[in-house]
């Protein structure tokens, strides 16, 4: 039994009037009854027809009329003009010496370009688009919670001030109202454009693939790419989310911020604020100022951890951890329980001092009670803590590490409230590696890690979502950056001990660089501190302790 012809249907109808077909143009390949075949040679009576019954058709390609000769049919493409030609044009016409190519190569060239476009506007581009809606829908919902949020916060502080000063939160709402709106606007019109996208791409594909089903050359060659265009789509769009924070300074000042507008208010005494609120706009000192040098008995010092406004334990070379005045007066020593020299030392809200020990007799967080080393914190099975930073809250801010993992885990007494490690994609926030993790907690919630194993600082906000990274470029350094210590000011600003390099860099909370302090004699400096007076005590390799004033006084 022959097999069924694939062209065969039960009913054929004229391509030209929809009447039962008797006849085939073998030239044109279109399907004529008998009416239409005379029209159909009349019509086009310059080029040459083969017309046969229809079950004697021939399927073949279905070349175009030259434009510059009637009554020829093209056979080849003119690869410098990029059009189809006839014989005559390459013999004697305009597309004489012109290089060519078959017509029938051209076809099948530009038939498999449409393919591969095809193909990767289905399989790439489309579904990288869609997952771009998709996230662009998880941060508007972010977005909204982000604000809402603020606004929670907002009306909390709100009630610590006086009624006088209603003006500034009603300002601080507009602001977060403002901006909010602002956000939004912007990831719903990135969120409408890129579903537009998709709609055209669907739409290309579409028409791409009826291309590659027809057989008309002259369809096929009017296909024009559009890859590029699909490729090239805007890959984010940046958004402005301000921070809310407060904080209270020597316990006589309450100051409250979002974006560019910062206030404080003046406490005459206790709970009592006053009515003199202002726009706060002291910031950096133009140059910076060397209050004391302090010489120690260490030959080398590892960490500094202030308490109150005059004094700070010190951490150097030997089990003894020295509590030392800003003249260099010791006046008080705890002598460590442990073979070898603590890791870090951090000081709690009571002004308590607290140690991490990482050797092999012992992996814990202890506290210095009556001159004596207590434990208070036992990690997590088989990981070793390898430093420490306590929280405005009373949490307590444990850096661990296994098997070349770092994580950093919250914790009040043995209670882990919070473990940070992996970013919203489900990578390591902090590199592999048997380095340290600095710490410290900004007035915003954030927690600003300097990671000594990527040699970058890390900002992470109080749900453990990345917020920035700085890696030392922006402040031109000739070494490389070799962050340590990290402390957090009064105005938010982030300052990173550059342990290469011989400086401090200082950020604003965001992780943007503003500037560098050096030209202070700092040798190596590692740990880093602040005072209740806002000045930065700098612990260096050479056993020296700098005290900084680096803030301008209101």
């Amino acid at each position: 039994m022959a097999a069924a012809d694939p062209w065969v249907q039960d009913f054929i109808t004229c391509d030209v009037c929809n009447k039962p077909t008797q006849q085939f143009c073998n030239s044109c390949q279109v399907s004529l009854c008998d009416p239409c075949s005379k029209n159909h040679i009349d019509q086009l009576k310059f080029l040459m027809h083969d017309i046969v019954p229809f079950l004697d058709r021939k399927i073949q390609l279905v070349c175009p009329e030259c434009q510059h000769h009637p009554g020829q049919r093209c056979e080849a493409n003119c690869l410098q003009c990029s059009e189809p030609v006839c014989l005559k044009c390459i013999i004697s016409g305009p597309h004489k010496e012109h290089e060519v190519e078959e017509l029938t190569k051209a076809y099948e060239n530009k038939k498999q370009r449409i393919a591969e476009d095809t193909e990767e506007i289905k399989t790439a581009l489309i579904p990288k688009c869609q997952r771009k809606t998709d996230y662009i829908e998880n941060r508007m919902s972010m977005t909204k919670t982000q604000f809402d949020d603020i606004k929670k916060e907002s009306k909390k502080l709100r009630q610590l001030w006086h009624q006088e000063v209603d003006s500034i939160f009603d300002k601080i709402e507009s602001m977060n109202q403002s901006h909010r709106e602002e956000n939004l606007n912007a990831l719903q019109a990135y969120h409408i454009k890129i579903k537009n996208l998709i709609s055209k791409m669907i739409e290309t594909v579409e028409q791409n693939e009826k291309l590659l089903k027809t057989n008309k050359i002259s369809n096929v060659n009017k296909y024009k790419s559009k890859l590029e265009l699909y490729r090239n789509f805007p890959e984010k769009v940046d958004l402005k989310v301000p921070s809310l924070c407060s904080s209270t300074y020597q316990g006589k000042e309450l100051s409250i911020e979002i974006g560019d507008f910062r206030a404080i208010l003046k406490q005459s005494k206790k709970q009592s604020l006053s009515a003199d609120v202002t726009i706060r706009k002291g910031g950096l000192m133009d140059n910076v100022r060397i209050i004391i040098t302090i010489p120690t008995k260490y030959k080398s010092l590892y960490d500094v951890a202030c308490v109150g406004k005059a004094e700070a334990w010190i951490l150097g070379d030997n089990n003894t951890i020295t509590r030392i005045d800003i003249h260099g007066t010791v006046k008080d020593t705890v002598t460590t329980n442990s073979r070898n020299t603590p890791n870090r030392i951090s000081v709690t809200i009571e002004k308590e001092l607290i140690h991490v020990y990482s050797d092999f007799d012992n992996k814990t967080v202890n506290i210095a009670r009556h001159g004596k080393s207590e434990t208070l914190i036992i990690p997590p099975k088989g990981w070793v803590p390898m430093g420490i930073c306590c929280t405005r809250s009373g949490d307590i801010l444990i850096h661990i590490y296994l098997r070349g993992k770092n994580k950093i885990i919250s914790c009040k007494v043995n209670n882990i409230k919070q473990e940070i490690y992996n970013n919203e994609q489900g990578e390591p926030i902090f590199k592999n590696g048997i380095g340290k993790l600095y710490m410290s907690e900004n007035n915003n919630g954030d927690i600003c890690v300097s990671d000594t194993n990527a040699n970058t600082v890390v900002g992470v906000d109080n749900t453990g979502r990345v917020r920035f990274q700085y890696d030392g470029t922006p402040a031109r350094r000739w070494n490389l950056f070799a962050p340590r210590g990290i402390v957090t000011d009064a105005l938010s600003q982030i300052i990173v001990a550059d342990y290469n390099n011989n400086c401090l860099h200082i950020l604003d909370q965001s992780g943007r660089f503003l500037r560098c302090v050096d030209k202070c004699g700092l040798e190596k400096p590692h740990g880093l501190s602040v005072d209740s007076e806002g000045r930065l005590w700098v612990g260096c390799e050479s056993g020296k302790v700098k005290v900084i004033e680096h803030l301008k006084n209101d």
